[in-house]
């Protein structure tokens, strides 16, 4: 079995995946400097003997090159989400996403690692209007943040050609699921909507609301990883790949889900409505994923759908409130 080291491992999305790989019999070293993760998303992992915490900053080298001794994978999740965030602050946005994703990189050739999985994002497309987004079209960036995943995604391909290294990219599409946090001014949709729905406060949708996306639950963002981690597919190195559901959803249906489902869950009849505010900017106006890549390449198969994965999101919510 192997030992990973998953950058942002505190977040969202890299505490699944550690939750997963300590599963599965890998040991894990979770690297993270806690600006947006939290150590509640992990403490059911202290004191398990294949786990362990180093709080730092992929931005340190030297730091990094001591957290990835001794391991042979790296699954690379840590970075400055949000593209209305990279628009305020793009310069700290660059040196983390960017830099910091140079550092894992160059890093993990030092010490010859196995493997680098790494996250990137469905906003690399862009302007592209092609529906469903092929990996290999993509089109004008429309936020710095789309700017640094695009870096990182060719970084990482001429590591792979230069250095002999297998690394893999990971265009997520609008994950949600438990531990995504609804604080802060930076917060996804899903969990701002559900927190609002609960609270009784009316979200603000930005536009009309019938803007698209395909929305992917936790779970099939976690398998993508693993498949990503441990397949031997020599085709894969170097390349990117999309990981969503394949089906899509325009923001006013998702908010009568979130209603409905809460409604259900709680016994209450909720009416409560959505008001509509400006387009926000950077954002892509329509997103669904072809998944064809994937599923040759990697055997992804999306098992959790929207509607399934909005039930144990809400429920999650619910049960967790403070």
């Amino acid at each position: 079995m192997g030992r990973v080291l998953v950058t942002g491992g505190a977040g969202f999305i890299g505490s699944h995946i550690c939750d997963k790989l300590i599963e599965i019999g890998h040991k894990v070293v979770c690297y993270d400097n806690l600006m947006t993760g939290y150590k509640e998303n992990i403490e059911h992992l202290e004191g398990n003997i294949n786990f362990s915490f180093i709080e730092g900053d992929i931005r340190d080298e030297e730091d990094l090159k001591r957290a990835m001794k001794g391991c042979t994978h790296v699954s690379h999740q840590a970075a400055l989400g949000s593209v209305p965030r990279s628009i305020k602050n793009p310069i700290l946005t660059n040196q983390i996403n960017i830099q910091g994703s140079l550092n894992v990189l160059f890093a993990a050739k030092e010490h010859s690692i196995k493997r680098v999985v790494f996250a990137s994002s469905s906003s690399v497309y862009g302007d592209n209007e092609d529906m469903p987004k092929n990996e290999e079209r993509t089109g004008s960036v429309l936020s710095p943040y789309a700017v640094t995943k695009l870096a990182i995604e060719e970084y990482a391909r001429v590591f792979s050609h230069v250095y002999d290294m297998e690394t893999i990219g990971l265009r997520y599409f609008n994950v949600f699921g438990p531990r995504q946090s609804p604080e802060g001014a930076y917060a996804a949709v899903i969990p701002v909507f559900i927190d609002s729905i609960m609270d009784n406060i009316s979200p603000t949708i930005n536009g009309d609301g019938e803007q698209t996306r395909d929305f992917s639950y936790i779970d099939n963002v976690v398998d993508a990883n693993i498949l990503s981690l441990f397949e031997e597919s020599e085709k894969s190195y170097g390349e990117v790949y999309n990981v969503a559901c394949g089906e899509t959803i325009s923001i006013n249906m998702l908010f009568k889900m979130i209603r409905e489902t809460i409604s259900r869950s709680t016994g209450s009849k909720l009416e409560i409505e959505a008001i509509h505010g400006p387009n926000r900017a950077g954002d892509i106006r329509d997103s669904l994923a072809n998944l064809s890549k994937i599923k040759k390449d990697l055997g992804y198969i999306p098992k959790v759908f929207a509607k399934e994965g909005m039930i144990k999101t809400c429920e999650w919510h619910i049960s967790n409130r403070g």
